[in-house]
């Protein structure tokens, strides 16, 4: 392995002897131990032989000269540099209860939900890292406005004043538009609903009986209205799925036309955000949610008359939670301590994920109670009545406190230096006399009694890229929870990572050095977060200071690690994906806080992702006009592509695309004309994909250049509704 990045500084040469040079030497040495031999030419058996052990001879001076890598191994353990355990991914698991629960409802900690185990596969298992309560919520108010508002001013109570509420919550009564009589865009009502305990995270679904069967002229397979959620921040939106919107934008109409009964009423099925606070606008106080009349999508119309409702009720049916990829283990016996310094123990199951509060090592004496140990990262600073205790993350070892034995002489050095440096520090000198002819000992972390029980309370095993699961692949419970029908996850598993390797390692080995953990610079600021992420960081990027930027903060755009085998299978890898979580962000920043300036503010974002597609066709070699040559070409072209054009395997480099770099017809050109097989190129089209709101457009016009902005990056995945996978033809000529 070459360290290329190593500074090339002057090495001596213990050795300098060549190959010419060794054999030299023998042959002058013949005269003097073997006078009998006088043919010294090449052809000669001997001179064979002398030129052999010259070969082997310089092959071990060669390793002489050089640092070997176990030796550079060796370098980074004296350091305390340790791999870094697999990262695992996240994701967010949706619970849904199989009956309406007359009191609140909690699913613990630690409940495991896995994918669907096959015959090639093992299943890959996720644990809840939260308990999550399910509430009961009830209608408070229900309110109009003529105006969108981000705060809500005008409002107006015209339903449940006028409605009566029953036993179960639910309100009825006379016939009420739910919007204005003559409805406009951005004719709104609020639902402020109250419970005596927390609505975070819960699925809630709202239930409207329709009134009288009128059409309002909607598209309801599309309708013009959206649903929304106050997190105490802004408005977000919290309908999933259209799917989940069985009254069809309240087109009670058309769902009298199917046979059904809009009066024995229809469900709306919101998702709430993680943050649900209660909120007071104007005089009503409660936690909120909203229903904006939008505008019409081309070529469809809004609400021509409001729809009308009698009846309105709303019920928590589950929650959602987030979820990792691991596997609890509780309360694991790793064995008898025998009093002796040093001693390890092995845990079952490894790698270890990184320990939280409750996962630890108890240990119990003989005699007395059982001790709660600390985990430290090494024993440096521990003391002889310190009962800390280390593990190896990767290989799930276990070590309490050494014994290190020091010699009399290196003490005796240490001590006159200390003399001669505080001459007055009497208190903090060892006499020389009392350490002659010994050898010091120190006890670094206590050392559990003898007879004493070790045993880890908890630990989680997993990570790793193989939990960046797709969305709906966790859907089995490990263990039956009572009233829980069903599991799901609706988002992407994302942010796991592989275990560090060496390679890895001795690259990250100067940033350590650079930065002494503390963030300063620029730089200093992009290792750290990258250490932060224990593997789920792939890159991050420290914006330049400007006008816009308030002073004292510094920005960071982090792109997450994600599993890149799709890129290999030809489907590319997208934008979701990329997505920071709210669990990776707050690592980071917490791991920040820890090492940035006082009065310094961190900010993260994510880069602005363009969507590439590309479009062009080429001719063959006639030496591949077999279809199955043809098609293999095609999709090597097509991996090449999604490769290139990635955030983490794009670029020149194939270490990701830079940073505002844009993407021009001629990096195309050149990177197909690589591909062995392909004899002609022809005209290659650029198509940007970008966001809008909470979609992805793609253009319909081809441009010469795609330019993702200074802070962009691009990217390229396979999604046929969209149009966005590269297409490529094959032309004969």
């Amino acid at each position: 392995m070459e360290f290329d990045f190593l500074p090339k500084l002057p090495s001596s040469n213990l050795d300098d002897r060549t190959f010419d040079d060794l054999v030299e030497e023998c042959i002058l040495r013949i005269p003097r131990y073997c006078q009998e031999w006088t043919d010294h030419n090449l052809s000669d058996p001997g001179i064979t032989l002398i030129e052999l052990f010259a070969w082997l001879t310089d092959q071990m001076l060669l390793r002489f000269n050089q640092v070997p890598r176990k030796n550079y191994v060796a370098f980074l353990e004296l350091l305390g540099i340790r791999l870094q355990p697999p990262a695992p991914a996240t994701t967010e698991l949706t619970f849904y209860l199989s009956t309406n629960l007359p009191e609140v409802y909690t699913i613990p900690t630690g409940v495991e939900v896995a994918t669907l185990r096959t015959e090639n596969t093992e299943a890959i298992t996720f644990t809840t890292d939260a308990p999550i309560v399910i509430g009961k919520p009830y209608l408070r108010h229900f309110l109009n406005a003529q105006t969108l508002e981000d705060t809500p001013q005008s409002l107006r109570e015209r339903v449940t004043h006028l409605w009566n509420r029953q036993s179960d919550g639910f309100w009825v009564g006379s016939e009420q538009p739910i919007f204005e009589e003559q409805p406009q865009p951005g004719n709104c009502f609020y639902l402020v609903l109250d419970s005596e305990d927390s609505l975070d995270s819960n699925v809630l679904a709202v239930t409207f009986q329709g009134g009288a069967a009128t059409p309002t002229g909607i598209n309801p397979n599309q309708p013009p209205r959206q649903w929304q959620a106050w997190d105490g921040q802004s408005w977000k939106p919290v309908l999933l799925k259209e799917a989940d919107d069985t009254t069809r934008g309240f087109s009670f109409y058309e769902i009298a036309q199917q046979g059904r009964n809009p009066a024995q009423g229809a469900e709306v099925i919101l998702h709430l955000p993680e943050d649900f606070p209660v909120t007071t606008f104007t005089t009503y106080r409660g936690r909120w949610l909203r229903c904006v009349f939008t505008n019409p999508e081309r070529n469809q119309s809004g609400y021509n008359r409001p729809p009308r409702i009698t009846g309105l009720g709303v019920r928590s049916i589950g929650g959602t939670v987030r979820a990792s990829h691991s596997t609890l283990i509780r309360d694991e016996r790793l064995g008898i301590s025998n009093g002796k310094p040093g001693q390890t123990f092995q845990l079952q199951t490894a790698p270890i994920l990184e320990r939280r509060q409750d996962e630890y090592i108890l240990v119990t004496p003989p005699v007395g109670l059982p001790q709660r140990w600390q985990e430290v990262r090494d024993f440096a600073d521990s003391t002889a009545n310190d009962r800390h205790y280390t593990i190896d993350s990767l290989t799930g070892t276990v070590q309490f406190g050494p014994l290190i034995r020091e010699p009399n002489q290196l003490k005796r050095q240490t001590n006159v230096r200390a003399k001669i440096q505080h001459p007055s520090s009497e208190d903090t000198v060892v006499q020389i006399s009392d350490i002659e002819g010994k050898n010091l000992e120190y006890q670094y972390g206590a050392v559990p009694p003898s007879g004493s029980e070790i045993r880890m309370v908890a630990y989680r095993t997993g990570g790793g890229r193989q939990g960046n699961v797709q969305r709906g692949a966790l859907q089995f419970l490990k263990v039956a929870v009572p009233y829980v029908a069903s599991v799901i996850n609706h988002k992407v598993a994302s942010n796991g990572a592989d275990a560090e390797s060496l390679e890895q390692a001795v690259l990250r080995v100067p940033q350590i050095f650079r930065t002494r953990d503390r963030a300063v610079t620029a730089e200093d600021f992009e290792v750290l977060a990258q250490q932060a992420g224990a593997g789920a960081v792939a890159r991050v990027r420290c914006l330049p200071a400007s006008s816009a930027t308030q002073a004292g903060t510094v920005s960071l755009l982090v792109v997450p690690q994600a599993n890149t085998d799709a890129i290999t299978q030809g489907i590319g890898i997208t934008p979701e994906q990329l997505v920071l979580s709210s669990g990776l962000r707050q690592q980071i920043l917490h791991y920040l806080d820890e090492r940035r300036l006082l009065g310094v503010q961190v900010q993260l974002q994510e880069p602005e992702y363009v969507g590439v597609a590309v479009q062009t066709e080429i001719a063959l070699e006639p030496a591949y006009e077999n279809p199955l040559a043809q098609q293999e070409i095609l999709s090597n072209l097509k991996v090449t592509l999604y490769k290139y054009l990635n955030p983490l395997t794009g670029g020149l480099d194939g270490r990701g695309w830079d940073f505002g770099r844009p993407v021009y017809t001629s990096d195309i050109v050149a990177l197909l004309q690589q591909t062995p097989g392909v004899r002609y190129l022809g005209a290659v089209l650029l198509f940007p994909i970008r966001k809008q709101g909470d979609n992805w457009i793609r253009q319909s016009s081809p441009e010469p250049l795609i330019d993702p902005g200074i802070h962009g990056l691009v990217c390229s995945w396979a999604d046929n509704r969209l149009r966005s996978s590269h297409v490529i033809n094959i032309i004969n000529r």
